[in-house]
């Protein structure tokens, strides 16, 4: 159970069928311009399960791909792609709905988009990778892994839960997680035009510290991201489709993980909350709670976190 005092109360947060596949190269700068920050790494684009994905790639090596959250864009993993490249390709995507990446009305359970990932990666040529995910990239992440275990080497799962795999409701209907059930027409008539609003909730309630956590540099990419035509729609949805995910993930997950999972939780957000939950789904975990961080690792504790993620993603060199 997720029960504690109020004052320490934990603040946990996520905020198809294979087609043929078209990569473009970008035709106009993205809105993080992620690619043009990282030297080595270029913008492009891929027609995937019907959407159209943005994603970034750069060097050589065995695959990493890089999934993102709600209120964070691929922008996100800047501090660790100059790291990583030294030894991996990596493929830094924005997710169905999210950056640079189209809107679709629908495809917003997390079976659907790890399917977007799948194809994106296969027509990259690669036909095994390992797979990190924060917050809703975590469950895209899982759903990658439990559809595609032979096409997954690592799985790293990062702050949030699993819908739908052992006590998710005592996340699911926690009081102070009201984001995960608003949605709908109203919701977005109040957001529109109010987004960094509605964004800062997360950014600072979400965190150990608020002054501490997401930089205001990268607050103004992820507000801009948001507030494109059909965002925070999409944002959204993520939460929408979480009893549907819940469905699917309780079915995927009688068949257990037989790949390394490594989980990294923040000691004030999901705690060991999530390391348990992917042991009831996998068979190899190593869970680690980061001290004193909340809910956004790689802001508020890269120090701890980005070496954790390199040592074990170097493992599948």
């Amino acid at each position: 159970m997720l029960k504690e005092p109020r004052p320490a109360r934990r603040k946990l947060h996520v905020g198809a069928a294979a087609v043929g596949v078209t990569l473009l190269l970008a035709t106009s700068p993205p809105l993080s311009a992620a690619g043009a920050a990282s030297p080595g790494f270029s913008d492009r684009f891929a027609e995937v399960n019907g959407t159209r994905l943005h994603y970034i790639i750069g060097g050589k090596g065995s695959p990493v791909v890089l999934l993102h959250g709600f209120a964070e864009t691929g922008h996100m993993w800047l501090p660790i792609m100059p790291l990583l490249v030294q030894h991996h390709t990596v493929i830094v995507p924005d997710l169905r709905g999210a950056g640079d990446s189209a809107k679709p009305e629908s495809g917003y359970d997390k079976k659907t988009m790890a399917v977007d990932i799948h194809e994106m990666t296969s027509s990259l040529g690669f036909d095994r990778v390992s797979i990190v995910g924060h917050d809703i990239g975590l469950m895209v992440a899982y759903a990658y892994a439990a559809q595609f275990p032979q096409a997954t080497e690592r799985l790293v799962l990062m702050d949030a839960f699993l819908p739908g795999i052992g006590n998710w409701k005592d996340v699911w209907l926690m009081r102070d997680l009201w984001h995960f059930h608003f949605y709908g027409e109203v919701p977005l008539a109040l957001v529109k035009g109010r987004e960094r609003i509605y964004l800062e909730h997360f950014w600072n309630d979400f965190a150990a510290d608020p002054k501490h956590s997401v930089s205001e540099a990268d607050r103004q990419v992820y507000a801009r991201a948001y507030a494109q035509p059909g965002g925070m729609r999409a944002g959204f949805e993520y939460f929408r489709n979480f009893e549907r995910d819940a469905q699917e993930f309780a079915q995927l997950g009688t068949t257990r993980l037989a790949m390394p999972v490594l989980v990294l939780t923040g000691e004030k957000a999901s705690g060991t909350f999530l390391i348990e939950q992917a042991r009831l789904v996998a068979t190899d975990v190593k869970g680690v709670v980061i001290a004193g961080s909340g809910h956004w690792l790689m802001e508020e504790a890269p120090s701890q976190v980005i070496p954790q993620l390199v040592a074990f993603i170097d493992e599948s060199r």
